[in-house]
């Protein structure tokens, strides 16, 4: 004969070993994610881990190359830059020739040449106009407006990639900036009080 209580007991050990069993499939699952996480980068050719473990390691690794990259294509990306105003904007470099999918970096330099204070900000055009939807900047000084002092001189970076989905007849494309002053920004040269407070003056 088996008392109620003896059946409860009974539930109680069957729930407490499956709950046993969950936890201890949770952890190692929990365990599991680091070297799974590893085989899946490296096979989609990210290496996040890799490039860490080569870090703390002190040793290099040969990285495997990025599949995202169409070697068999060659693109030439052209700079160019318009300066209207006393201020010298221009490339580093006139041109670069990158794959499709890979990453490259140019650099612009700036120099107010103005006895002021300015705010300015460049605005990108592509040429041909198609390229405009397959030419991605990750990282680009037309993103933001930039006060710069009298004589200040800076270095911009564009990084960028040309997506591996322009067409084919695409062989060169034409980034051009425009770089102007934002209006209103900063008081103009010799301008010290406002007309209202002159007013109040007199």
């Amino acid at each position: 004969m088996q008392y109620p209580w003896q059946t409860v007991r009974s539930d109680n050990l069957r729930m407490v070993a499956k709950l046993t069993l969950v936890t201890v499939m949770m952890f190692g699952f929990g365990y599991a994610l680091v070297p799974m996480y590893k085989h899946i980068c490296e096979a989609l050719g990210i290496n996040v881990l890799s490039l860490a473990e080569a870090g703390q390691g002190g040793g290099r690794r040969d990285m495997p190359a990025n599949t995202q990259v169409d070697t068999s294509r060659t693109v030439t990306v052209e700079f160019d830059a318009n300066a209207h105003g006393p201020w010298d904007f221009k490339p580093a470099m006139a041109s670069v020739q990158v794959h499709p999918g890979e990453m490259a970096t140019v650099m612009y330099e700036f120099r107010n040449r103005q006895g002021r204070t300015m705010v300015a900000q460049a605005i990108p055009s592509y040429a041909p106009h198609q390229a405009a939807a397959h030419f991605n900047k990750v990282e680009c000084f037309c993103f933001n407006e930039y006060t710069l002092k009298a004589g200040e001189a800076k270095q911009w970076p564009v990084v960028f990639y040309v997506d591996s989905q322009l067409p084919k007849d695409v062989t060169t494309i034409t980034l051009s900036y425009t770089f102007f002053e934002v209006g209103g920004k900063v008081p103009a040269a010799g301008t010290s009080t406002p007309p209202a407070a002159e007013a109040l003056k007199s």
